[in-house]
């Protein structure tokens, strides 16, 4: 009943998350416009647009949706308005948002990226995967589980991201809030302005009937 009635095979999956149908402008304007009719107050839905630009900075993908609706529970923020914000990460953004979390990171714990291991973030991503399927297929075979790949990949890439992402994703947080709230208060008095208007409109022709 709830199944697509086109059949997308697994490539067309992939291509169409790192590239919507309509292009990421076209998504872009759907998220803003879904902001828009939020319903509670301008703070409320700009408190969830900053708790989901921040978790934006953090590289648990995967958790994205969980930390940013948590988060906007903690600020009292709307949950729903921190799910959408999360598409400000997308392929387009996360080279930019890893580079700058790392660098920072890096600096903040006085560590280098590279250091006596000369591997690209990307095949350290695909080292720690390894690691992580060696490890499932061992609980099956009396191979001896590894952890060294997943250990570098947290000491140079999941901890120096998560203490670099914290400034910026505070920074972007607390802009997309001060740029929220006003965009979303004028929205509403203009969507309640034309609504006083409509039932003004009925009301008028309700008498004139009577």
């Amino acid at each position: 009943m709830f199944r697509r009635r086109d059949y997308r095979p697994w490539y067309r999956v992939i291509l169409e998350a790192l590239w919507p149908r309509g292009g990421w402008v076209r998504a872009a304007q759907y998220v803003k416009h879904r902001m828009r009719r939020l319903p509670g107050t301008p703070e409320q839905i700009a408190r969830g647009i900053m708790a989901g630009a921040f978790v934006v900075f953090t590289p648990y993908f995967g958790l994205h949706f969980v930390l940013a609706a948590f988060l906007a529970r903690v600020m009292r923020g709307s949950i729903i308005a921190s799910l959408l914000a999360t598409f400000i990460g997308n392929p387009l953004t996360y080279v930019p948002i890893a580079f700058i979390s790392l660098e920072i990171g890096h600096f903040m714990l006085g560590t280098r990226m590279h250091g006596e291991i000369n591997d690209s973030m990307f095949a350290r991503f695909g080292n720690a995967a390894g690691d992580l399927w060696h490890n499932f297929k061992a609980m099956f075979t009396d191979d001896v589980a590894s952890w060294r790949e997943l250990h570098i990949f947290w000491d140079t890439v999941v901890w120096p991201w998560t203490v670099g992402g914290i400034l910026p994703g505070l920074i972007c947080g607390i802009v997309c809030y001060y740029l929220s709230v006003p965009v979303i208060r004028a929205y509403q008095n203009r969507r309640a302005a034309r609504l006083r208007k409509k039932m003004d409109k009925l009301r008028q022709q309700a008498e004139a009937a009577e």
